[in-house]
């Protein structure tokens, strides 16, 4: 794709774009704002966290794909392929009539949702320079920012008003919208490479990410850890993953790169994410326990408490954006810096929860965490992007975006293990579940603070002036 000069084009293009982030977003908090009225229409009670694990397996684990194929085939046709294919499970999931189709169309939603965010983040790398990319990451922020509000709210009164099925409707009016911006406003790109599509290697990768992640989704919560299923499914991704690895380095253009990992940037970049979302994704999803069992706080407004992190979020990103067009554009300090205020609030927030403390402490706590993160993010996009070649940055950013989703699954499913060893054989009490958030807690402090040292040997590289890429 190459750079768009008309700046109209680039701004309709980008609105496009910020629509299909936040379907995906807004998408998300409805479904679980209406998940109790479902059952009771639906039934399969057992299966209830199907719904949700059906749409984030299937969305993490075509990340990679996506970005691969639009290196392949251009950015257009994946967006397109994308959208068209989230609002298609979209509408299947409005009819459903059972448990079992849902969670089967919820997976249909989660194939196309996994190409929302790393397309996005590619196509504005490839419109927009290094050195100007940073102002536009706080729309991004924004976004989501708004949807974690407005989504249950949004969820709740069209559940009661009107029904369940139309939390999934409104997609298609909103999705129609994006494929009409983007339509008309995108060039059609030209591939950066020719059309080759190694077939195994895809199967092979979406097989063993997808075992892998089957084992973390479920391990010790359906299924124990030493049981038949984690057994099986742990073999089966090791067994795929060694066969991938002997693949890519056999055929001409694999799925996965090997020269990928040869890029330092992209490596430590794609450790200090994941470590960084292993501590926040395992620690953050237990704020709602925290306020509503330890602290007394209704449902409603353990909600509300929560928007300090999302807020503290949106204005260090906006910030860090404009500061960096501003600068030199070097984006390492203010990483160092997130994470060193991340670490700090994992930190005060531990302390805080073992000892009681009240929301004077609490609540900055949050706010800060949430600016540190804004300063994280964005940032490490840019430098990956920034980083690799053209041919290489659809593949790099869906990778990138990949590793910290599976950090993220991670923290949830080893907090959650941590959780259920400190209940496991006492009556649950305020005071339990302390201890066990406080434990929780402290295990977020050291992740992130081993992401804040890995930071230190990301290498800066100036940031490019023009977007380096082809059309």
């Amino acid at each position: 794709m190459t750079t768009m000069q008309n700046p109209t084009k680039i701004r309709n293009i980008y609105m496009g774009l910020v629509i299909m982030i936040g379907l995906s977003a807004l998408d998300q908090s409805i479904v679980a704002t209406a998940l109790p009225r479902i059952v009771s229409e639906l039934g399969g009670m057992a299966h209830l966290s199907w719904v949700v694990t059906a749409y984030v397996l299937a969305s993490t684990a075509t990340m990679p794909l996506y970005g691969k194929l639009s290196d392949q085939y251009g950015r257009k046709p994946l967006l397109y392929a994308a959208i068209i294919l989230f609002l298609t499970g979209s509408a299947l999931c409005g009819l459903a009539q059972s448990m079992t189709q849902l969670i089967v169309f919820r997976a249909i939603q989660g194939l196309g949702a996994g190409g929302f965010l790393p397309l996005a983040q590619i196509v504005i790398g490839d419109l927009i320079p290094p050195a100007e990319r940073g102002k536009r990451q706080g729309s991004i922020a924004a976004v989501y920012a708004a949807t974690s509000v407005i989504g249950p709210v949004l969820g709740g009164l069209m559940t009661d008003w009107l029904s369940w099925h139309s939390i999934f409707y409104i997609n298609l009016p909103i999705g129609a919208v994006a494929v009409y911006v983007i339509g008309k406003y995108m060039h059609d790109d030209k591939p950066h490479h020719a059309h080759k599509i190694d077939y195994l290697g895809s199967v092979l990768l979406t097989g063993a990410v997808t075992s892998a992640l089957l084992v973390l989704a479920l391990g010790g919560t359906e299924w124990r850890w030493d049981g038949n299923q984690v057994k099986e499914l742990g073999a089966l991704a090791l067994v795929l993953a060694i066969a991938l690895l002997f693949h890519v380095r056999r055929v001409p253009e694999p799925v996965l790169p090997p020269d990928l990992f040869d890029n330092r940037v992209f490596n430590v970049a794609s450790v200090v994410l994941a470590l960084t979302f292993v501590g926040m994704m395992g620690s953050s999803v237990f704020f709602p326990l925290l306020f509503q069992m330890v602290m007394g706080v209704s449902p409603a407004n353990s909600g509300l408490l929560t928007m300090p992190m999302m807020v503290g979020l949106v204005l260090s990103s906006t910030l860090n954006g404009r500061v960096l067009l501003k600068s030199s554009g070097r984006y390492k300090p203010a990483q160092i810096l997130g994470l060193s205020l991340a670490t700090l609030s994992f930190a005060t927030l531990s302390w805080g929860i073992a000892h009681a403390a009240g929301f004077g402490l609490l609540e900055p706590a949050i706010f800060v965490l949430g600016a540190g993160l804004g300063l994280v993010m964005p940032n490490m996009t840019m430098a990956v992007q920034n980083a690799l070649p053209a041919m290489r940055r659809g593949v790099g950013t869906a990778m990138l975006g990949f590793f910290r989703s599976l950090g993220g699954l991670i923290g949830v499913t080893g907090s959650g293990a941590i959780l259920a060893m400190q209940l496991h054989g006492q009556a649950a009490n305020p005071d339990l579940y302390r201890h066990a958030l406080a434990i929780i807690f402290s295990a977020g402090t050291v992740l992130v603070g081993l992401g804040l040292l890995m930071l230190f040997w990301l290498p800066e590289l100036p940031l490019a002036h023009h977007t380096n890429a082809k059309q």
